[in-house]
């Protein structure tokens, strides 16, 4: 079946002709509730913590540093190279490798660490979904790769939802070649319906709150 046949056959359905031309689109219904940043926090630390995600709400850059350095407990990690890890001082840990800018050595450090650690340039708090755009300071490699992924995120980032994302980034694509969004733990339920987790990504997500 020809290329023109199909488009017919689409315009016959649809009612119309080649020479017709297209309709604007309707504009976008975004709805972004009220929500104080406290409530925000609540709310995508419940929803974390229902995907079997841990959370933390850091009170200074010294608490989330001593989160972080538990959770390693002495394992490699990998850190990107977002501002807020070296302002916390997570960079410094015993073990953190940061600062690569080597696509080839970054995957290949990313395919033995233990951990791999990031910023988030939002969160959603309907949903406990993290948002990374890929960008030198944030390769996905490092949310993706490593079993057990730590993420970090400053409390005045957290959105009520994706509505409210669309309003600030409504074109994404002009600004990152990547939206990464992640809402817990990497799970699947593909084969006999047996819940699997970290087959796709890390097994394990903590998000810590500053």
């Amino acid at each position: 079946m020809s290329h023109e046949t199909v488009l017919h056959k689409v315009r016959t359905a649809l009612g119309r002709t080649a020479a017709q031309s297209v309709e604007a689109l309707p504009p976008a219904r975004l709805l972004v509730p009220e929500m104080d940043v406290e409530a925000r926090i609540r709310s995508f630390c419940e929803r974390v913590e229902a995907l079997a995600g841990k959370t933390h709400r850091a009170h200074s850059a010294q608490d989330a540093r001593d989160y972080a350095s538990r959770v390693i407990a002495g394992r490699t990690a990998i850190a990107s190279n977002a501002t807020i890890l070296s302002e916390c001082g997570i960079t410094s840990l015993p073990g953190v490798q940061a600062g690569f800018t080597d696509r080839d050595e970054l995957r290949a450090l990313c395919s033995s660490a233990a951990c791999g650690i990031t910023g988030a340039d939002y969160a959603l708090a309907d949903t406990g979904t993290l948002v990374l755009l890929s960008s030198l300071h944030e390769a996905r490699l490092i949310s993706l790769l490593p079993p057990v992924y730590i993420a970090v995120v400053e409390r005045n980032r957290l959105l009520t939802g994706l509505d409210e994302l669309l309003t600030i980034l409504p074109r994404p694509a002009e600004q990152t070649s990547s939206m990464v969004l992640i809402t817990g733990p990497s799970r699947t339920a593909d084969i006999e319906q047996i819940l699997v987790r970290g087959v796709h990504g890390p097994g394990e997500i903590h998000v810590v709150v500053v």
